[in-house]
């Protein structure tokens, strides 16, 4: 984050830095003049003070990141939204049952079933839910090395996942995320029609039991 008082202070770092080394400069080409004999003396001199100062810059924003400074940001980093640390409403998931995945708010849900995937060893688990999601809110890589694509709907017990739900996700989960595994996953529960649609391409159902019974570790994952 910029910073005008950290940006003040190192550039008066630098100017009394190059003073420095103008008036050393100054004094060598002096002592130069008048003793020619210690011209080899000073200019080491003068190289080493040089040298320093070139050299206590780094160090200096080294040693910053080491003791909590901001650490150098990659280009481009940030592009993707990966799985976040987590907090007080995700850290014991492993033992939730389905309903206390219906009280969570849709990011902390979706968090919540990225860290499922996590914990049952998928990798390069990532949180790409949104405006422009384009049906994902998970995605990652079983362990087997497939590609999994979850889409999350935080439903009450009465609002079931319809046939419009699993058709606008099963037009993209294969065609544009390349899923190997699709799953929609719910609190709630699907429709006949839903389910047939599901059934015909490929994509698996997790309802509220199966929701339950994954993240109690007595059921299997979606990939499994």
């Amino acid at each position: 984050m910029f910073s005008l008082r950290k940006l003040s202070a190192s550039f008066g770092v630098v100017v009394i830095g190059v003073v420095g080394i103008g008036l050393t400069l100054k004094k060598a080409v002096e002592g130069a003049s008048a003793h020619p004999g210690s011209s080899a003396i000073v200019g080491v001199v003068v190289l080493a003070v040089v040298v320093a100062f070139l050299r206590w810059g780094p160090r200096r924003r080294a040693a910053g990141t080491a003791f909590g400074g901001p650490a150098p940001v990659a280009p481009g980093a940030g592009a993707v939204e990966y799985l976040p640390e987590p907090d007080a409403g995700t850290e014991a998931f492993d033992a939730m049952a389905a309903d206390d995945f219906a009280a969570m708010d849709a990011d902390a849900f979706e968090d919540a079933v990225a860290r499922l995937c996590e914990r049952d060893g998928c990798h390069d688990v990532r949180v790409v839910g949104g405006a422009n999601d384009l049906g994902a809110d998970v995605v990652a890589v079983a362990p087997d090395g497939r590609t999994v694509v979850l889409q999350r709907k935080r439903y009450g017990e009465t609002n079931k996942v319809g046939s419009q739900d699993l058709q606008r996700f099963g037009g993209t989960c294969f065609a544009v995320h390349e899923a190997d595994v699709a799953a929609v996953i719910t609190t709630s529960d699907f429709t006949d029609p839903a389910v047939e649609y599901a059934d015909r391409c490929g994509i698996l159902c997790f309802d509220h039991p199966a929701l339950s019974n994954w993240a109690d570790g007595t059921g299997p994952a979606p990939w499994e």
